[in-house]
């Protein structure tokens, strides 16, 4: 696979689906300092242990499955209208890809190599 598909998945992995399972678990732990979330925080708290690992895997899969149709949507403009592409290092990742939608899931895909997280949160 070239380089550059996975500078775009590193960067994806990294800047979205990172980013959102930390602010879900810094809400699911009452971390958040922030004045608009405190009543939200609030009722979260009210959730088990386990219960806040179930909304935990339901905001990830809920993430991955985003990325995976965003992608996809991506893919398939390319196959067709290709009027929104995605270029790292000047070079179309789509078209470099067998399947950029699949990139992440592999065991050896975007999630396993990038995410502090893992493929299968």
């Amino acid at each position: 696979m070239d380089n550059e598909v996975n500078i775009f998945g590193e960067f994806l992995v990294k800047n979205l689906r990172d980013k959102g399972i930390e602010k879900a678990e810094v809400l699911l732990n009452g971390k958040s300092k922030a004045p608009s979330l405190q009543k939200l925080q609030s009722e979260l708290n009210n959730f088990s242990d386990s219960d806040k690992e179930l909304i935990k895997e339901v905001v990830v899969k809920s993430i991955d499955t985003a990325i995976h149709d965003f992608l996809f949507a991506i893919q398939e403009l390319d196959d067709f209208e290709n009027n929104i592409q995605i270029l790292v290092n000047g070079k179309n990742v789509v078209n470099l890809s067998d399947g950029i939608h699949g990139e992440s899931f592999s065991d050896d895909g975007w999630n396993a190599k990038y995410s502090r997280y893992g493929k299968n949160e």
